[in-house]
């Protein structure tokens, strides 16, 4: 059985002999099922406004759906193929598209802790940073050359974020300090709050110089060759050049933690809350986006959408918050843990996709519906592993912080192996198991004792 693809496990660096064919907003790709439009939302940061707007363009123009992808970011789908400049004049009316769009809009993935400022004054709130890198993003000329997988993440210092094998990754601290690095933690520079943006796009420029030295064409750090990965000597001096004052940041370690769960998330007013639910497989029909924008507008006016295909609505009156999870339970979103959904994300698969073996989403809602998705990783271990379906070899969309179960569809049957982190490892459990809810299930509980007897082994000896 093949192991999951990563550019981060790979011993050689990959040779990129064509451009960076990554869906937008304005480049719409033809997709089984229709066009597909990508839309950037950076940090996740969105207007009530906004997001009726994303659901009137879903309504009038796809399929009446939005997607959540794994950063974040918003997908329509059965776009037909000559609305695109329709789709643009609506985007740019809601405010989703920069002026630089036509060079710049499939560069602007951004990802923010989704509940930073919102659950305690403990870490510094870095949704300012957001619109600031954006901005920098889209005056940069040389920024235009990023691929549209460059990946910068800004971490509140909860490390959920730099979880994600982002490609530049910045955390704060809450001593007025920023820490940035790329590929490796343990040689990070430090740079003050108020720099954290530039400094950012400066170590993304940066980047972009190390590829054209290397001559791999690259679209992620991980795939440069070792040698011309970005060091913190080397950003040091790039950031003083460019007015930043930075220093090594000596016996720094990064920090890991989830993303936030289903439910009501306190913070220090005790009269607002905000909710956070999840959408299972990322999809939601628009009668339930539209009515998270309607909860979002009776409170801040603002959603947060989350790269675990989540969506946060903060300033809810915290005494109407019960029934507002409450509506939106029985509209079918998560609102609340341990539910089935919790740890269950899936690619696209058929019909949409024409790579795709199967219709990877429907035998996920099967597993779930006849069994209430098998839990593979607890209890004995503590939090249960990503269960991932996957309609090809490609992995579309798979876990990159953590390991997980990976489920890939073939000729006849699914492959089910445990994967590392980021890929670099996969354990094989079974090869072609029947796309059957009781054969994928049965196939779930081995890999689940395979992970619970290693965790006995382990805790035997330590």
């Amino acid at each position: 059985m093949p192991s999951p693809s990563s550019a981060a496990s790979r011993d050689e660096p990959v040779i990129r002999d064509r451009g960076d064919a990554c869906p937008g907003a304005l480049r719409l790709h033809a997709a089984d099922d229709g066009h597909l439009a990508r839309i950037r939302i950076p940090g996740g940061l969105l207007t009530a406004d906004a997001a009726v707007a994303l659901a009137d363009a879903a309504d009038r123009l796809g399929d009446g759906h939005l997607d959540l992808t794994s950063r974040g970011n918003a997908q329509l789908r059965g776009l037909g193929a000559g609305c695109g400049g329709e789709l643009a004049a609506v985007l740019t009316a809601a405010g989703l598209l920069p002026a630089a769009a036509a060079t710049h809009e499939r560069v602007r993935n951004i990802v923010a802790s989704p509940l930073s400022g919102l659950d305690g004054p403990l870490r510094p709130d870095v949704t300012p940073w957001v619109g600031e890198l954006d901005r920098l993003l889209c005056a940069s000329d040389a920024a235009a050359g990023l691929s549209g997988r460059f990946l910068f993440a800004l971490d509140d210092g909860r490390g959920d974020v730099t979880s994600l094998a982002p490609d530049v990754n910045v955390l704060g601290l809450g001593s007025g300090t920023a820490v940035l690095w790329t590929h490796d933690d343990t040689d990070a520079v430090a740079v003050a709050h108020r720099d954290a943006a530039r400094a950012a796009l400066a170590v993304a420029e940066h980047f972009l110089d190390a590829v054209r030295a290397a001559g791999t064409k690259a679209w992620r750090v991980s795939e440069l060759p070792a040698e011309h990965r970005p060091e913190s000597g080397e950003l040091l001096n790039r950031l003083q050049e460019k007015g930043i004052s930075a220093e090594r940041a000596h016996g720094f370690r990064r920090r890991t933690g989830p993303g936030p769960g289903p439910g009501v998330v306190v913070g220090p007013d005790p009269d607002r809350v905000a909710l956070s639910v999840l959408a299972p497989l990322g999809r939601l029909t628009t009668a339930q986006w539209r009515l998270l924008t309607a909860s979002a507008a009776a409170a801040a006016g603002s959603l947060r959408l989350t790269p675990w295909r989540g969506i946060v609505v903060p300033g809810v009156d915290a005494a109407t918050a019960p029934a507002a999870l409450a509506r939106l339970a029985g509209a079918g979103l998560v609102t609340a843990p341990g539910g089935p959904w919790e740890n269950v994300t899936a690619c696209t698969g058929r019909p949409g996709c024409a790579k795709a073996l199967a219709d990877v989403r429907a035998d996920a809602r099967a597993v779930v519906a006849a069994t209430g998705a098998p839990v593979v990783g607890a209890p004995a271990g503590g939090a249960a592993l990503p269960v991932h379906w996957s309609g090809c070899e490609r992995r579309c969309g798979h876990p990159r912080a953590a390991a997980w179960v990976d489920l890939v569809a073939g000729p006849r049957g699914y492959g089910l192996a445990l994967a590392g982190r980021g890929g670099e490892t996969a354990r094989p459990v079974r090869d072609d198991v029947p796309a059957t809810a009781t054969d994928l299930t049965a196939a779930l509980a081995t890999a689940d004792a395979m992970v619970q007897q290693t965790q006995k082994t382990q805790q035997q000896r330590t």
